[in-house]
C-alpha cells in the first residue's frame, strides 16, 4: 500500500489559499502587518501586491533550488532568498511610491519574516515543482491580498467614514467618496481605526466565516443524511 502523501494539483496550488485554505482567515497567520496596515484600502492594495510578488518569487527561486541548498542550511538560505527579494520591493517602493514605502514602514522589511512567507518556503516550495510553487505563491498572495482588502474596506467606511484613493499611489487623482461621513453628519466610528478597532473587526469576520462553515457543513450532513434514507 503506497502510504506516500498525494501532491496538490497545480490548480490546487492556486485556488486553495484563495479561500478554502485563506493564510489568514483560515489559517489564521500573519496577523501583526494585517492589523497594522489595514486603516486604508490604498495601503492594503500595496501591501498585498508587494507580498505577492516577494513571496511569488522566493517560492519560484527556493523551488529552483531546492536539490542544491543542504539541508543542515535550509532555513538560513530561505531567509537570504526572501530578504533578497524584500529589499528590491522596497527599493524599487522608496523609488516610485516614497508615499507608499512611508506608509507602510517596518511592516514593509518585516515581510523578510512574516510566516506565510517562510511557511510557504518551508511547507511546499521546497517540496514541490516550479510551476507549482510560483501557483502556490501567487495563491497566498492573492489570498493574503484579499483578506487584507476586506479588513480595510469595513475599517476604514465605518472607522473614517469614507473610502480615499490617491494619497498612496500618487499617480491617480486624489478622491474621497463620503459614505457615513458628510459635511453636516458623521454615522462612523473612530475606534475601527485604533488598534483596538482592527481586533475587533478581525474578531467578527473570523466569526463570520465560522458561522458560514458550519452552516455549509450541516447542509452537507443533511444532504448526505437524504441520500442514505
Amino acid at each position: 500500500m503506497d502510504n506516500a502523501i498525494a501532491k496538490p494539483s497545480k490548480k490546487e496550488s492556486f485556488l486553495n489559499p484563495l479561500f478554502r485554505a485563506n493564510p489568514l482567515f483560515v489559517l489564521v497567520l500573519g496577523t501583526c502587518p494585517s492589523l497594522a496596515i489595514t486603516t486604508t484600502l490604498e495601503q492594503a492594495i500595496g501591501m498585498g501586491i508587494l507580498f505577492t510578488v516577494v513571496l511569488a518569487c522566493s517560492n519560484t527561486i527556493i523551488s529552483a533550488m531546492r536539490k542544491l541548498i543542504p539541508e543542515y542550511v535550509r532555513t538560513p538560505a530561505y531567509i537570504v532568498v526572501i530578504a533578497t527579494f524584500v529589499t528590491v520591493v522596497k527599493l524599487l517602493t522608496e523609488a516610485f511610491l516614497p508615499e507608499l514605502y512611508s506608509s507602510l514602514g517596518v511592516f514593509l522589511s518585516l515581510i523578510t519574516v512574516n510566516c506565510i512567507v517562510l511557511g510557504r518556503a518551508e511547507a511546499f516550495a521546497s517540496e514541490n515543482g516550479v510551476v507549482p510553487s510560483l501557483l502556490d505563491g501567487l495563491g497566498n498572495g492573492l489570498g493574503y491580498t484579499m483578506a487584507i482588502c476586506l479588513l480595510a474596506i469595513i475599517r476604514e467606511i465605518i472607522g473614517a467614514g469614507s473610502l480615499s484613493f490617491g494619497k498612496v499611489f500618487t499617480f491617480i487623482p486624489e478622491v474621497s467618496l463620503p459614505i457615513l461621513k458628510g459635511e453636516t453628519w458623521d454615522y462612523s466610528i473612530p475606534l475601527l481605526q485604533q488598534p483596538t478597532g482592527a481586533f475587533i473587526v478581525f474578531g467578527l469576520v473570523l466569526g463570520v466565516i465560522a458561522l458560514i462553515g458550519n452552516f455549509r457543513k450541516k447542509q452537507a450532513k443533511i444532504k448526505k443524511t437524504e441520500v442514505n434514507a
